[in-house]
């Protein structure tokens, strides 16, 4: 192997035009680290907004982007024995994507079915996993109940779509356009309705049996929050996710107590360092994505070259499933 790679580095925060592309130096696995030849890099709403500093913790430069990666083991750190040189492995590393080589956690590290190209493993990790802990670990949704769906063409959208259906569950699905309405459909959706439709408010309601939704994952916030609260039912979960919006969310307290609705916080990052939580996600998982029943949807693909234009994509909302970076074409 050379001793340097190609890489995205980002020096400042900004907008995605500030990501250059750069010869570095390769990394070398520590201690508890495994160095993947990166093959695919799933990119996510999380990692364009870590570049403009608008992510939950602040970013820290120079470093180089990309949380989610798929690709083969070359190098074990010191200490590391789940895996093997030569297995193909999806990882969430945090940083260090976006590059021909990234030394990555080995407890980060998932192995993946033998079934799934390297952008289907790159897509699975991040959207898989937040969709389930949506879904069961903080959603509790259970057979037979209807959950809404908002941006369901996006990788997360997909993702909880697919889950939502293999669970025994309902599914009313929001989206901009048509065509990913389409999409929402062929993964399964019961009901689906754009997301600007003037009526989409009683039209959710009107579907889930005229009380609205028990289960609702938001991703969208700002001034559409208020509408997320008038399509739960009471006793409702609304689990938040995201806010796609970047508005300012406001909430009203009293609006939760008169229907007793839940409003609970996501965030994967944080739920991963509960190693029994991460454990029982991972084991739901597995029979569904061993059975098909889930499959990750993996949308454009991008040259490493070409990874401002696709950060930029998905803050414009052009991109459908998940955008994935391949840097070795």
């Amino acid at each position: 192997m050379s001793e340097t790679m190609k890489a995205i580095v980002v020096e400042r925060i900004g907008t995605p035009d500030v990501m250059e592309l750069r010869e570095v130096p390769r990394p070398a696995p520590r201690a508890g680290q495994v160095l993947l030849r990166v093959e695919a890099v799933g990119v996510n709403f999380a990692d364009a907004l870590s570049v403009g500093g608008q992510y939950l913790t602040a970013t820290k430069v120079p470093y180089v982007p990309g949380m989610e990666l798929a690709g083969t083991v070359v190098e074990l750190g010191e200490g590391v024995t789940n895996v093997q040189v030569g297995q193909r492995v999806a990882a969430l590393g945090g940083t260090g994507g976006l590059a021909e080589y990234a030394a990555v956690p080995a407890a980060g590290v998932v192995p993946v079915p033998e079934s799934f190209t390297p952008a289907q493993a790159a897509a699975f990790p991040v959207s898989f996993m937040t969709a389930y802990h949506a879904l069961k670990t903080l959603g509790r949704g259970e057979a037979g109940e209807w959950v809404l769906v908002q941006a369901a063409a996006g990788a997360l959208g997909t993702a909880s779509v697919q889950l939502a259906k293999a669970l025994g569950m309902n599914v009313i699905a929001l989206a901009s356009t048509e065509e990913k309405l389409q999409l929402a459909r062929n993964l399964g959706a019961d009901v689906t309705i754009l997301q600007d439709d003037p009526d989409r408010v009683q039209k959710v309601r009107d579907a889930a049996g005229g009380k609205g939704v028990p289960l609702l994952l938001e991703v969208v916030g700002g001034s559409r929050f208020d509408e997320s609260l008038k399509m739960v039912a009471p006793l409702g979960r609304i689990i938040f996710i995201g806010n796609a919006s970047r508005e300012e969310v406001s909430m009203n307290p009293a609006a939760l107590m008169k229907r007793n609705v839940s409003v609970i916080g996501l965030w994967l990052t944080s739920l991963m360092l509960d190693a029994e939580v991460s454990a029982a996600a991972s084991q739901g998982l597995a029979p569904l994505i061993a059975s098909g029943k889930v499959v990750p949807q993996v949308g454009p693909s991008y040259g490493l070259a070409d990874s401002s234009r696709a950060f930029q994509d998905i803050l414009d909302r052009k991109t459908t499933g998940k955008v994935v970076i391949e840097p070795q074409r």
